[in-house]
């Protein structure tokens, strides 16, 4: 997670902690079909990497509770094409421009940002099919 979040009123950030706001800490290869969690909010980049299809899911709000307003960014750097879809899709909405507005696709070396707009509601955006 990206340093100085999340914060609290009264918190004092350090420069080691304002400048960490800018980057993006770049987690493991996900080889795997990968549901998301809590650390994978602010400025974290979560790599999938699979040379077949794979799955970037996004839990219901009572599983995982990101804030409104969370933003999860997903990189698929693997050959397979990877799905971001809800666990439950009939309790969580993914909503975007894809082929498949419950359902966008990445190819290999897109990606795209999981914005959260309500509480079992995410737009997907970015470089989807």
């Amino acid at each position: 997670m990206a340093t100085g979040f999340p914060s609290s009123t009264g918190d004092v950030l350090s420069a080691a902690m304002f400048n960490g706001l800018v980057t993006f800490t770049i987690g493991s290869d996900q080889t795997a079909d990968y549901t998301a969690v809590l650390n994978d909010q602010y400025q974290n980049l979560v790599p999938m990497n699979k040379s077949t299809a794979v799955a970037f899911k996004i839990p219901t709000n009572a599983s995982v509770a990101f804030p409104v307003g969370t933003v999860i960014t997903v990189l698929n750097k693997g050959a397979g094409t990877c799905t971001i879809s809800a666990v439950t899709s009939g309790t969580t909405t993914i909503l975007s421009s894809g082929a498949t507005a419950a359902a966008p696709t990445l190819g290999q070396y897109k990606s795209a940002a999981c914005i959260k707009t309500a509480a079992d509601t995410w737009y997907v955006v970015g470089a989807i099919a």
